[in-house]
C-alpha cells in the first residue's frame, strides 16, 4: 500500500468517527493550558489534572505565578515527574511571560520556545490547540503510532516524524491529527500489547501487516 493511501484512509476514519478530538488537559485559558503542557512532560494528563486544580487556584494568573518562588511552586506539585526542575520552569516561563510578552501567551513557535520548559512539542500543542495552526505536536504516542501505522518511515527522531506527518496530511487537519494519534495511542496502539483485535485502523496498518504474516512459534520454540 502506498503511504499516501494510508493516509487517505487514516483521515477519512478518523474524520467521521472522532471529527473535533479535544487535548484530555484541563484549562480554561491559553495559560492554564501552557502550565498544564509543561507540566506534563513524562506524565500522564489524568496526574497532570489532578494537581492543576489546586495549583491554578493559588496561582490564577501569570502575574501571581511570576510573583512566586520554585519552593512554594513545588508544594502544589510534587506528586508529579520531575518536580523541582518544573517548579523552576514554571516560575522563569511566567516571569518571561509578562516581560517579554505582556502577559499574552504567543503563537509563535520560536517566540514560546524562549521561555522556560518550553521545548519543540510543548510549542507546536500550543500553536495547534489555541492558535489553530497548522502544527505537528510529537511525542511518545505520536512517535510511536506513526510509525507503526506506517505514515512515517525510517524516521527516528520526533523531528523527522513532524516534518513526515505536515508534508502528507491535509493542512487542515493537522492540527487535530495530532490528538487522533496521540488518543490511539493512549487506548488502542499501547506501547506493549497493543490491541490490534479491537483496532479499527488494522486494514491499513503496517505493524498489523506483519504480526498477520509473521510465521507462528512452534510449540517446542513456544516451550
Amino acid at each position: 500500500m502506498l503511504k499516501q493511501e494510508r493516509y487517505r484512509l487514516f483521515v477519512e476514519y478518523f474524520s467521521e468517527h472522532n471529527p473535533n478530538p479535544v487535548t484530555e488537559l484541563h484549562y480554561t485559558n491559553p495559560y492554564e493550558l501552557l502550565v498544564a503542557v509543561i507540566l506534563s512532560a513524562q506524565c500522564t494528563d489524568k496526574r497532570i489534572n489532578q494537581v492543576t486544580p489546586a495549583l491554578f487556584d493559588r496561582f490564577p494568573t501569570p502575574e501571581s505565578l511570576a510573583l512566586s518562588t520554585a519552593e512554594e511552586v513545588f508544594t502544589y506539585i510534587r506528586s508529579v515527574s520531575y518536580p523541582n526542575n518544573k517548579a523552576k520552569h514554571l516560575v522563569g516561563m511566567a516571569q518571561m511571560l509578562i516581560g517579554e510578552f505582556g502577559g499574552v501567551v504567543p503563537s509563535d513557535l520560536n517566540q514560546l520556545q524562549k521561555m522556560p520548559g518550553v521545548g519543540r512539542k510543548t510549542a507546536n500543542v500550543i500553536a495547534s490547540v489555541i492558535y489553530d495552526i497548522p502544527a505537528m505536536a510529537v511525542d511518545t504516542h505520536v512517535f510511536r503510532v506513526a510509525n507503526r501505522i506506517g505514515l512515517t518511515s525510517k524516521a527516528t527522531t520526533p523531528l523527522a516524524v513532524e516534518k513526515q506527518l505536515i508534508k502528507y496530511l491535509p493542512k487542515h487537519t493537522i492540527a487535530i491529527a495530532h490528538h487522533w494519534l496521540i488518543l490511539h495511542g493512549r487506548y488502542i496502539c499501547v506501547a506493549r500489547n497493543p490491541k490490534c483485535d479491537i483496532c479499527p485502523l488494522t486494514g491499513f496498518c503496517k505493524y498489523y501487516e506483519k504480526v498477520r504474516t509473521s510465521p507462528k512459534p512452534s510449540p517446542k520454540e513456544r516451550a
